[in-house]
């Protein structure tokens, strides 16, 4: 036990070393200087003294390794620094927006488990009959189909034709409906061919034919059974996704302007907010760092033929 904590804690500060040096690295090397941005040149007039008089001021003046070590002791400290555009500390930027984000993620893995699960299952149980014909054809046409066209469809139609849901911002369930729905399905459509495949393997394997044979119902030998053991694929293959997930709630959070940290930044993007920046980057990594180790234990757990293994290596 002591060594598998110690490998953990050792995996986990290579982690977190790897992902801020490169999330601080890539960020200074983005095109654009923060430091026009804060100034506005654009539309003010700047001397050159007082750009390289705020530059020192930011430390952009020392060398890159430099920035990062400093950086890197201030958050050891958990201080993410302060947005360069509103001046706020960026973890209570985060924080404030977190919620709006979780929502959003919520909802829309509820919609893609009410959708995959039913439609995979049936595509599997009745497989080559009409229902499995239809549901892969819509799995298709929704793998398909990017997930802000879909959006845009669902605004047009149940916000501006009937007005049935609003389309913007963030005003109690009814906001939340269109931008969980437009991601639901756009990523419900990969786990019905995927649940549909592994019930369809699940379903073919001689611990099943042996249930039969023992007279069990139909309905018991595919929940306890079948679904059971097909769910590992696809919890490995949610996890692995993660971060597409992270990635499709940005963009449903741009286009409904839904005021999560998603939204946040895109907007610290455009305009150069480095603190805010790495500050997002380095929270979904831990985020999905976490969701990834609950997903290893839920694989173990589903999959006892792990278990079986490490007892076999342990003897």
């Amino acid at each position: 036990m002591v060594q598998i904590l110690a490998r953990k804690f050792f995996e986990v500060l290579f982690f977190m070393l790897f992902i801020t040096f490169v999330s601080f690295l890539f960020v200074r090397l983005a095109p654009g200087d923060p430091v026009l941005t804060i100034l506005n040149v654009d539309e003010l007039a700047v001397s050159q003294e007082q750009v390289e008089e705020l530059r020192e001021e930011l430390g952009f003046n020392k060398p890159l390794l430099v920035q990062y070590g400093l950086w890197l002791l201030k958050f050891i400290q958990l201080d993410f620094g302060n947005s360069y555009v509103t001046g706020q500390p960026v973890m209570d930027m985060i924080l404030m927006g977190l919620p709006a984000t979780i929502e959003l993620a919520v909802g829309s893995l509820i919609v893609m488990l009410v959708v995959a699960i039913p439609l995979g299952s049936l595509s599997a149980l009745y497989r080559n009959s009409w229902i499995d014909q239809v549901t892969r054809i819509l799995s298709i046409i929704g793998a398909a189909i990017p997930s802000f066209w879909l959006g845009l469809i669902f605004i047009d139609l149940f916000g501006v034709r009937f007005n049935w849901l609003p389309t913007m911002g963030r005003d109690g369930i009814a906001s939340l409906v269109l931008p969980s729905l437009t991601l639901g399905l756009a990523i419900s459509s990969v786990y019905v061919r995927l649940l549909r495949s592994s019930l369809l393997d699940s379903l073919s394997q001689e611990f099943i034919r042996a249930a039969r044979a023992r007279g069990l119902a139909e309905q018991r030998i595919f929940l306890m059974h079948a679904f059971r053991h097909s769910l590992p694929p696809v919890i490995t293959v949610f996890g692995v996704s993660l971060g597409s997930l992270i990635g499709g709630v940005v963009v449903i959070e741009v286009l409904f302007a839904y005021p999560g940290i998603g939204k946040l930044v895109v907007d610290a993007i455009r305009q150069r907010d480095y603190p805010l920046i790495q500050g997002y980057i380095l929270i979904m990594a831990i985020f999905v760092f976490i969701l990834n180790t609950f997903v290893d234990l839920s694989y173990r757990y589903l999959n006892p033929e792990m278990k079986i293994k490490e007892r076999e290596t342990r003897g």
